[in-house]
């Protein structure tokens, strides 16, 4: 299985790490959060990866030809002519992805201890089409799902304003991990072209594909701000 990690962002954030370098070089503990995520996966038995890289992309590059790619075997999307957000830089990544295989995507800001394989486990059982790893945790914006943890619509929590496939039936919100699994017959699916959000797509698919939450408990921690640095070197060493 592959792994595509996101790790073109700017990170504004994060200033004034991010003036300099990319927001997936941040150390935690002295450890970059590319590093980590890419020695998470492996210890899942992941040893293919796509990073795509657009601010400071060339930093990406070096410091992965410097430690000799960890060990893995790890091909670069480069977007550094366009940053082209979640959807579009998927779609750019196709060449690398599309080989029938399902496919791992993760944030590089993310640090988690999610059991990946209880997650593919998961996905490959029920033959979906895509699955979102969701917990029930704090978000501006949620995820809502039916009782079968098919993906219903969506929530600004802030402004109460609601995307939906069919009326609220107590739809359960959940807040998206930042992780998903994925079937490559996406590719032929995904309408929007350039630079765009995937989950804009998820919220059209829902309408006609199985696209399923699967509930976690685990420690997750977005690495988007400065203080999320500090939570986050108290719990991964």
């Amino acid at each position: 299985m592959k792994a595509l990690l996101f790790a073109a962002g700017k990170g504004t954030r994060l200033k004034p790490f991010t003036d300099e370098h990319p927001k997936a070089l941040v150390p935690v503990n002295g450890v970059p959060l590319l590093e980590r995520n890419i020695k998470f996966l492996q210890s899942f038995g992941i040893n293919d990866f796509v990073v795509n890289i657009h601010h400071f992309g060339l930093q990406i590059k070096d410091f992965l030809q410097k430690n000799d790619n960890f060990g893995a075997n790890i091909e670069l999307s480069d977007e550094r002519a366009e940053l082209l957000e979640t959807g579009g830089g998927l779609v750019f990544a196709k060449r690398f992805l599309n080989h029938g295989e399902d496919f791992i995507i993760m944030n590089a800001d993310i640090l988690t201890d999610l059991n990946i394989d209880g997650l593919v486990r998961f996905h490959k059982e029920r033959l979906d089409f895509v699955t979102l790893a969701v917990s029930d945790r704090n978000s501006s914006r949620k995820l809502l799902f039916n009782e079968e943890m098919m993906l219903r619509g969506w929530l600004n929590v802030q402004t109460g304003e609601q995307r939906l496939a069919e009326f609220n039936k107590g739809f359960r919100p959940l807040a998206f991990s930042g992780i998903h699994c994925i079937n490559p017959i996406i590719f032929n699916k995904i309408k929007r072209t350039g630079k765009f959000s995937i989950m804009e797509e998820y919220l059209d698919m829902m309408h006609t594909e199985r696209i399923r939450g699967y509930q976690h408990k685990a420690k997750l921690i977005d690495v988007g701000r400065p203080e999320s640095v500090t939570e986050a070197e108290l719990y991964f060493k």
